[in-house]
């Protein structure tokens, strides 16, 4: 017999509960970001798959959580927010399974799209679970604080454990571990966490949503194309020519919607700003580190997956030691200090990377490691923070959300950009390759920098007062509106956009 969820606020210890659900489902969304890429070498050789199809592996898995995240945060807002994250537990765990199954590459990617589609209704929604279940602003934070650690956190036990199932069980397993945490989470979703609604559902967007796919899919396939059809190709050029109108198309048609899909107007917060351009940058820089990383350790240093995992360890360990400092940090000296580490160390990072050779002491390459492992350990605490930081309480699961598909966009273009950039190089001349990568990764960590410091100043912190203000009058609009008594003869008529 289920047991009864109590009236009213939930009790602490039921609140840490719920909590810790929900970082189970972050675990796993997360670390399927990563976990693969480990996996990809043992792929190439079990299914014989191109670099191509080994990216679309990966990249796949980030564009549809890209795509979607958004559209299933309102539809949990709508439907119920306890129902959604359990159908997106199952179609995860569905779609784990059939990864593991997969006898080609085609199996593999089209079992990844579900494996996406599951995690869309996860990340989001546990994220508005967590806001909901703790009201009190400090202990929300605290609790938003840990839910961006675990983040981190998984993000860089991907590769660890990654590299342990694949040389003591296969590929497979990178997969299949999913299946029992997915089952576990489940039952404790539907004994432990409460059901709950948006007061005001937002209204569903089915020409935002197509655009936003439109202009992923078509960057995406592009930037993993180009190597093979090049940039004059008709093919390319019409690609990129499709995601610069579906971006103006965006810019144009979401305004005049009242809920529109992508809310434009929280870009006028300028900490929500730098919030998603820093979850963009970051991701893009882990993401093309993890990609380059994997394949330098096993094909050019010829490291079996269990030991290239291992090296990743100093990684995990720092994001383990530095996440919760970092969100401890915030509150007492604001966002601006971990981002601008975090920023330093990535740049640092691609900086000491450049000098990376097959013949390189292992020791100085764990060493270069370990500024990945600050960068990743400092910059995913005060992201969620910056993006949620002034925002009214009906705007922070969107901004949340938001969050998420500039983490997910970034991740899935550095890869492709990588992989781009590499090409099928190999051996020595891999490391020469890979300097295009570390230059990036030098660029994107300087860009952090930049945006810690523009994005949490007085002038920053007054934007993001002035657009709280345009959603709380928003928000008092419509339920004037909701409770005004009705006329005879008057329609209260569609409902019109803000400016």
């Amino acid at each position: 017999m289920r047991p009864s969820i109590p009236a009213g606020e939930p009790g602490r210890r039921h609140r840490s509960l719920v909590l810790a659900i929900c970082c189970a489902s972050v675990i796993v969304v997360v670390m399927d970001l990563t976990i693969v890429n480990v996996a990809l070498p043992a792929i190439h050789r079990d299914l014989h798959s191109s670099l191509s199809s080994l990216q679309w592996t990966v990249d796949v898995y980030s564009l549809v959580l890209a795509g979607f995240l958004v559209l299933a945060g309102s539809a949990a807002d709508r439907f119920g927010r306890r129902r959604v994250f359990q159908i997106g537990l199952g179609v995860f765990g569905l779609g784990s399974l059939l990864c593991g199954l997969a006898p080609d590459t085609g199996w593999l990617i089209a079992a990844r799209v579900l494996q996406a589609a599951g995690g869309t209704m996860l990340n989001p929604v546990a994220m508005a679970i967590v806001a909901t279940t703790f009201s009190g602003p400090a202990e929300r934070a605290r609790a938003i604080g840990v839910f961006g650690s675990i983040s981190g956190l998984a993000m860089a036990l991907g590769p660890i454990i990654g590299g342990i199932l694949v040389d003591t069980l296969g590929w497979h397993a990178v997969f299949w571990i999913n299946v029992p945490i997915i089952a576990v989470a489940i039952v404790c979703t539907a004994l432990f966490i409460p059901e709950s609604r948006a007061a005001r559902p937002r209204r569903f967007d089915p020409v935002g949503q197509i655009l936003v796919i439109l202009v992923l899919g078509s960057l995406v396939y592009a930037i993993i194309e180009v190597r093979s059809q090049g940039w004059t190709s008709p093919v390319i050029l019409g690609l990129s020519a499709v995601a610069a109108l579906g971006a103006l198309a965006l810019l144009r048609y979401e305004p005049r919607r009242a809920d529109p899909l992508l809310e434009l107007r929280l870009f006028r917060s300028m900490p929500f700003t730098s919030a998603i351009l820093t979850a963009l940058f970051a991701l893009c820089g882990f993401g093309a580190f993890l990609f380059v990383t994997t394949q330098y350790l096993q094909d050019v240093r010829g490291l079996p997956g269990l030991a290239a995992g291992l090296c990743l360890v100093p990684v995990g360990a720092l994001v383990v030691l530095l996440s919760p400092l970092a969100g401890r940090m915030i509150p007492k000296r604001g966002p601006r200090p971990p981002l601008v580490i975090a920023g330093a160390a990535l740049a640092l990072g691609g900086a000491a990377s450049l000098r990376l050779g097959p013949a390189t002491p292992l020791p100085a390459v764990l060493g270069t490691f370990l500024l990945f492992g600050v960068f990743l350990g400092a910059v995913n605490p005060p992201i969620t923070n910056t993006a949620i930081s002034g925002m009214p309480r009906s705007m922070a699961g969107v901004a949340a959300s938001l969050a998420s598909v500039g983490r997910q966009a970034g991740a899935t273009l550095g890869v492709a950009i990588s992989g781009t950039i590499l090409g099928s190089a190999g051996g020595a001349a891999f490391t020469t390759a890979e300097h295009g990568v570390w230059w990036l990764v030098l660029v994107l960590g300087v860009g952090i920098m930049a945006l810690g410091v523009l994005g949490t100043g007085a002038w920053a912190r007054r934007t993001a007062q002035h657009a709280a203000a345009l959603f709380d009058e928003m928000d008092q609009g419509a339920a004037h509106t909701a409770n005004a008594p009705d006329l005879p003869g008057v329609s209260p008529g569609p409902a019109r956009p803000l400016p």
